[in-house]
């Protein structure tokens, strides 16, 4: 069995994680996004590696097979961005576990009172793995102002801690 170990987000990840997430969006969910209009992924110390937030990546050695971003809204709020785990090794090591586990742990030291996050609606994985670690549904009009919305996200979840 591999050794899957979980890494902050460090400037040697970034090619490796743009073709992580670039391939799963486009060729995996025929999302029509690109890197120009995620501009964050070519940025990600200075974008999610900020006040509370982080970015973390699982590693396969040196391989990066998982990422998630945890953006610090302010006002107590914290949204989850990039969860993306590399096809072959979804459902064997428990990398989305770990890294959503990972984020929690990271909000509630922080004193969060909630995460957000925007998916699409035929990511039907994705919802049920959010639904299953407490991830409510929420109205687009419910999210609290401070969301970042994305313009390609259709369902949006909460998940509160107070």
């Amino acid at each position: 069995m591999k050794t899957i170990s979980i890494s902050t987000f460090k400037p040697k990840h970034t090619t490796q994680i743009v073709e992580l997430i670039l391939n799963i969006q486009q060729k995996e969910f025929n999302v029509p996004i690109t890197i120009e209009g995620q501009p964050d992924l070519l940025d990600i110390d200075n974008f999610y590696q900020k006040d509370n937030g982080n970015f973390w990546v699982a590693l396969d050695g040196e391989i990066v097979v998982g990422t998630i971003a945890l953006i610090d809204c302010g006002a107590g709020i914290g949204c989850i961005r990039k969860m993306f785990v590399k096809k072959e090794y979804r459902s064997q090591y428990g990398i989305a576990q770990i890294l959503l586990n990972i984020l929690e742990k990271q909000a509630l030291t922080h004193d969060f009172k909630g995460v957000y996050l925007g998916t699409l609606e035929r990511l039907t994985a994705a919802i049920r793995f959010y639904e299953k670690n407490g991830f409510e549904p929420i109205a687009k009009n419910d999210l609290p102002p401070e969301f970042p919305l994305m313009a390609v996200d259709t369902h949006f979840y909460q998940k509160l801690y107070k």
